[in-house]
């Protein structure tokens, strides 16, 4: 049956004119032409074809530094003195995954030679040395500018067959992988003309599938898809393929602490240390220090036309270090890496979606209640020039240098709604001006303040409880950083079970009856609040921040919310 198709197919395309130039000229046209059936081994199609089946070489460019072959499994590496035998995909990415835990450029991986490697056209080659393989990665074009076309793939199997120009069948097959293909059209003569059996699927990059129903679909779909995506032909192995969109949703979804910069190779990571990146979806990007100051700038993303990579640009005024045009070399769920000027400039960032603004109404006003927060910079207005004491019952008092306390007739009342702090005049009115809420910590809040829907300007509320401690912070440190473990009881003296707690050097570690650790942490103390981190395992549910309600020679107890504990000093 397909033999008299493919006979019937080529007759067609012959009745008009006999001249082998004109049936030349036709199937070179096919790209354009809709009615094309056949296609000549030579022509643009059939080139597009060879590209799309080609070999990829660029998955192991992190052993071999081209992209235009690859090594076969297995072989061996020694990456800084480790010995590494690659089996597989997954055996890169160890590699890469050590690299990472270096983190730098100063590393070295030799590989064991011999090796075979496969060429894009599925030759295969034995190198025995690093000169051999250096030689042979010169003939390699680089920076997705080869031929190959990596960004779709035929979906298999795909019925083909071709015939000369006296009709006659020279080969029928079903090819079921890209090797298949390729070496299909290597065993083709110059005057062979291809079939392809319609319709035929292809898949994109991003999983998408696309079916063709001609010739023309066909080096219409593969033509495009030449520049729709980064093809990693390069030798920056940590270039992890993602979209654009994908980054956008990436940075605006938490906020980011940095966790380390590098400008012109010099680390500049301890001035931005703990500085807080918060990306908007408007197109700004609010930096907060560890002082609790706000720069404000702009971000935006695209894909470099060049070398389709997504790039971040990030602006600011004061923060000159941070105003680079940005690659994006690694992104996972916790971390994102970028670097600029062939990475002599790096930033790494991290993670911290508890430092987002989806925040319990009902926390920040137990937070605010019953205790004074001033301004860590005096704003413009005279209530920046105060101490705040929002009161359990709804109304807001002052507090001056002096300690008298009086009442502003325009901030009466006041209520948390929405992640942000309303206020009602003595006429209980709402007023235009609110304080959303940004972030905050136990003893800090951070506020952007509007008049109606205009932000006016950013500033911190900081905690200033410590004339209503139950004791001294220096007193609370005496006490745990001595040679004293402490019982840990609810207020009637039982516990799941008998715990010890070390305090010692600001780590936890907590022993059970056979005096093995159970636990591990780490605690802070600021205000007459205790911070416990980090507990994963038996008080796992016991960390966050314990106030200091009642304390002795003898005990502390502590209270976060309706649960109160104990901690009484054993001293052996």
């Amino acid at each position: 049956m397909k033999k008299f198709f493919a006979k019937f197919m080529f007759a067609i395309l012959l009745m008009g004119t006999f001249s082998l130039t004109s049936c030349q000229e036709e199937f070179e046209e096919l790209p354009n032409n809709s009615d094309g059936k056949a296609i000549e081994s030579t022509s643009a199609t059939a080139a597009l074809i060879k590209g799309t089946s080609s070999k990829d070489g660029s998955y192991d460019n992190i052993v071999d530094g081209a992209s235009c072959f690859a090594i076969q499994f297995p072989y061996k590496v020694n990456v800084n003195g480790l010995d590494i035998t690659i089996d597989s995909i997954e055996d890169l990415e160890l590699i890469e995954e050590i690299l990472d835990e270096i983190d730098s450029n100063d590393y070295d991986l030799e590989i064991i030679f011999p090796v075979k490697i496969t060429l894009s056209n599925y030759t295969e080659i034995t190198i025995n040395s690093k000169e051999e393989l250096l030689a042979k990665a010169k003939d390699c074009v680089e920076g997705g500018e080869d031929d190959d076309i990596e960004c779709i793939d035929f979906v298999y199997p795909i019925d083909v067959f071709s015939f000369n120009t006296n009709l006659e069948i020279t080969n029928t097959t079903t090819v079921k992988s890209d090797k298949d293909f390729r070496l299909f059209f290597a065993g083709l003569g110059d005057n062979d003309i291809v079939g392809l059996d319609f319709p035929i699927t292809l898949e994109k990059y991003d999983n998408t599938k696309v079916v063709v129903n001609s010739n023309a679909e066909l080096a219409a779909v593969l033509e495009s898809a030449k520049d729709m995506c980064d093809e990693d032909d390069d030798n920056d192995y940590n270039d992890d393929d993602f979209t654009k969109e994908r980054l956008d949703a990436f940075l605006i979804d938490c906020p980011w602490m940095i966790d380390e910069i590098f400008r012109n190779n010099q680390e500049q990571t301890e001035q931005y240390l703990e500085f807080v990146m918060d990306f908007k979806e408007n197109g700004s990007v609010v930096t907060k220090n560890n002082q609790g100051n706000y720069v404000e700038g702009t971000w935006s993303t695209s894909v470099n036309a060049t070398s389709n990579r997504v790039e971040l640009k990030m602006e600011f005024e004061t923060m000159a270090d941070f105003n680079l045009d940005w690659y994006v070399y690694e992104l996972n769920d916790n971390r994102i890496k970028l670097f600029a000027n062939n990475g002599t400039d790096k930033i790494i960032l991290e993670k911290h979606c508890e430092l987002s603004n989806d925040y319990s109404n009902e926390e920040i006003r137990d937070l605010l209640d019953g205790c004074k927060w001033n301004f860590a910079v005096p704003s413009s207005s005279s209530i920046g020039l105060y101490n705040i004491m929002f009161l359990e019952n709804g109304n807001v008092k002052f507090v001056d240098d002096n300690g008298t306390v009086f009442t502003i007739d325009t901030f009466s009342t006041w209520a948390v709604e929405s992640n942000a702090i309303i206020f009602y005049n003595i006429n209980q009115e709402l007023i235009a001006e609110k304080w959303k809420i940004s972030s905050y910590s136990q003893n800090q809040i951070f506020v952007d303040i509007y008049n109606e829907n205009e932000l006016i300007y950013q500033n911190v509320l900081q905690r200033n409880c410590d004339e209503n401690a139950a004791c001294s912070d220096a007193e609370i440190n005496e006490a745990l950083l001595g040679e004293c473990k402490f019982k840990i009881t609810n207020v009637d003296g039982t516990f799941s079970e008998e715990l010890l707690i070390d305090f010692s050097s600001n780590n936890i570690h907590v022993y059970d009856a056979n005096n093995t650790v159970v636990e591990e942490g780490n605690w802070s103390l600021q205000s007459g609040t205790l911070s416990f981190n980090d507990f994963t395992m038996i008080l796992e549910n016991y960390g966050g921040d314990w106030k200091v309600i009642e304390c002795s020679e003898e005990a502390f107890t502590l209270e976060k919310g309706e649960e109160i504990i104990v901690l009484t000093k054993v001293c052996s």
